[in-house]
């Protein structure tokens, strides 16, 4: 019987046909895709010709392609629709894909090859774009370690495959107590939470098979529920449970995990003559150094502690005047930092939600990916991974440009977060090939669906990533869309979420849920007046991830990664009711996989530059300005990592930008 993964896929926009597709067939589907990779690898590390650009470097571009499309389909459903068997799978995929990917890396014969091209590259009459992947091809295989031998070569392989499985085995012990954990309410429970975080509640009970109303471990459950229970008991169970995630002792728990990865990163680090695993992931990252990252954080870090214990001050009057004594804990600030949002700015969330409806946001979205980049977006009926996902065909002109992916809903059987990913990326070698873009996001289920203010900007977030795949215009896929440096990865996905701040947006799009209605010039007005507030919790939470992150990764790796947080967090003098956004046994940016390893700093490295390159728009034409909207496809979106982060964003915006434009947008500037 053949295997639907394998077969050519004849069917709509080549997506895969997931109706077709069973757990069954995941397995043997990997075991041909990587033998057939490897007879293309080894024919090409073989190949008797001298090496050129097109026999080595492009015929590596052009392998793999049975392989990307096992991998594409797995890992869609492994991370936004897991199960028993796909777990199973997962953590046996993981370490023989990390050995098969080690074997390419360290195969000796494509090295030199590549190397020798490497060698002769001012002689081979390059196009920019080639250069700059054969540039990147070498690099990416000497960093990989091509060029170690004997001992350091087989401890890499097993460093490699090492790390692999403890990254699986990180995101499923984090799954599990997520998916795991719920606190049962009764009626009484919910008093004092709005429509929105009951009908919440009652669904997740309901998707549980619980006969009331709960609450999950789910951000977008449990933040209203802190941000509007006045049970402080409650509170404090469900923040706990929260903050515990990886960390409740048994077989998921994650600390030992972590230690052990740290561990294995020094060491990798060292066999590649790094002083640290810093230095090695930072060397080819915008920021370049620890130090350079180190003195951004820092930068930020005071204004906005000074600003976060100065609102302390003041949830913990609120507190005491509610006869509560003692300190205020973490799982107050929300509670009582909407109270005095609703008190000082009369924005309440409760009555801001309903004008926030998903399908009116989806719209808002594409809407202004109309006026500025000229797309449109169709509703297609398609056979997608599960029920709750909706697809568009994405054309400019009437030529097609991307089939874009919208899965929406918080589930038991996805992981937490919210992100962007292409099952099919850009390209023109060795074929034309239309991107395949799905955004997955957490919001609560309802009727309809209701979306916080910070909903709204995370769809707008991961709606910017998706731009930045569907607009690619290069040759080669190891160069297009997202394929860019750590740094640089997040400037188009924060620059996005501007336009939800525009008055002309909200004013079209944010209607009243029952009524229709627009929403209200003062409420609008109050919505943007209170765009900054709390940024100081929100700026502490933050860098306190991203500073620890960095310290865990500068030296020696702790052999108590828990003992080194706490010491890391006191000598920052962390305010005493605010927590790290990430504490390390839940910490998946950096612990899932290498992605952000060293590079949680990069939100906040891309928000120096979102703020200033819309800063560049407002000083144009305003929002919309139509020439602003073409240097920025053409200098950014269109790109992809064909030159450096550095040198596209200085086509784009003339120069390079400062730390005081993120200031000036966090409300924290002096």
């Amino acid at each position: 019987m053949t295997n639907p993964i394998l077969t050519d896929w004849n069917t709509p926009f080549q997506i895969a046909p997931f109706d077709a597709i069973s757990d069954s067939d995941f397995a043997p589907a990997l075991d041909s895709a990587l033998e057939q990779h490897r007879a293309e690898i080894a024919a090409i590390a073989e190949n008797p010709e001298p090496a050129s650009f097109a026999n080595t470097v492009e015929a590596l571009e052009a392998a793999g392609e049975a392989l990307d499309k096992v991998l594409s389909v797995f890992f869609t459903v492994a991370g936004a629709d897991s199960n028993p068997d796909r777990e199973a799978l997962q953590r046996e995929f993981s370490p023989r894909l990390a050995a098969h990917f080690s074997d390419i890396s360290s195969n000796k014969a494509l090295f030199r090859r590549v190397a020798d091209l490497w060698a002769r590259k001012d002689e081979l009459a390059l196009t920019p774009e080639q250069a700059r992947v054969l540039m990147l091809t070498h690099r990416g295989l000497v960093r990989a370690g091509a060029a170690l031998e004997g001992d350091a070569d087989t401890r890499m392989k097993e460093i490699k495959s090492r790390l692999a499985t403890l990254g699986t085995e990180f995101t499923q012990n984090l799954l599990a107590d997520e998916r795991e954990w719920y606190m049962e309410l009764s009626e009484a429970d919910l008093d004092g939470l709005p429509k929105f975080a009951v009908d919440a509640a009652r669904a997740a009970g309901r998707e549980k098979g619980v006969d009331g109303p709960i609450v999950t471990l789910s951000r977008s459950i449990i933040v209203p529920f802190l941000q509007f229970s006045p049970r402080r008991d409650l509170r404090e169970r469900a923040y706990e449970a929260w903050a515990a995630r990886g960390a409740n002792g048994g077989a998921t728990d994650n600390r030992d995990i972590a230690a052990e990865i740290l561990a294995l990163r020094q060491e990798r680090a060292a066999l590649l003559g790094y002083d640290s695993f810093a230095d090695y992931k930072l060397e080819t990252e915008m920021a370049r150094t620890p130090d350079r990252v180190r003195d951004l954080l820092m930068a930020v870090w005071e204004p906005a502690k000074a600003r976060a214990d100065a609102d302390a001050e003041v949830l913990s009057q609120m507190m005491h005047n509610d006869g509560i004594n003692g300190a205020l804990e973490p799982w107050d600030w929300r509670y009582y930092a909407e109270r005095r949002r609703k008190a000082e700015h009369d924005l309440d969330e409760a009555a801001l939600k309903p004008y926030l409806q998903l399908d009116r946001m989806i719209d808002a979205a594409f809407s202004c990916a109309n006026r500025l980049f000229g797309l449109e977006f169709r509703a297609v009926n398609l056979p997608l991974y599960h029920p709750d996902c909706r697809a568009w065909e994405v054309t400019r002109e009437g030529e097609h440009v991307a089939l874009f992916i919208g899965d929406y809903f918080a589930r038991g059987s996805k992981r937490s977060g919210a992100w962007c990913s292409a099952m099919r990326s850009q390209a023109r070698f060795p074929r034309e090939q239309a991107p395949i873009v799905i955004n997955v996001c957490n919001f609560a289920k309802g009727e309809p669906a209701l979306l916080s203010y910070d909903d709204a900007r995370t769809l707008f977030h991961e709606f910017g990533h998706a731009l930045h795949q569907m607009l690619s215009d290069v040759t080669y896929e190891s160069i297009s869309g997202t394929s860019v440096a750590r740094d640089f990865v997040e400037l188009p996905s924060q620059l996005y979420e501007h336009w939800l701040e525009v008055p002309e947006v909200l004013r079209e799009f944010a209607v009243h849920a029952e009524t229709g209605e627009p929403m209200p010039a003062e409420m609008l007005d109050k919505v943007l007046g209170a765009a900054t507030f709390d940024m100081g919790f929100q700026t502490v939470e933050y860098v306190a991830s991203a500073l620890v992150d960095l310290a865990f990764h500068e030296g020696d790796a702790p052999a108590d990664p828990m003992a080194r947080q706490a010491e890391i967090l006191q000598d920052l003098g962390i305010p005493h009711a605010i927590r790290m956004r990430h504490a390390t046994p839940h910490f998946a940016h950096v612990f899932a996989g290498d992605g952000y390893s060293s590079g949680y700093y990069s939100y906040m490295w891309s928000e120096v530059m979102d703020a200033d390159a819309f800063a560049a728009f407002e000083e144009a034409g305003g929002a919309f300005d139509p020439e602003r909207a073409q240097a920025l496809e053409e200098h950014i979106l269109s790109a992809g990592g064909s030159q450096e982060p550095d040198v596209l964003y200085t086509a784009f915006r003339g120069r390079l930008p400062e730390v005081g434009a993120l200031l000036k947008g966090r409300g924290l500037a002096a």
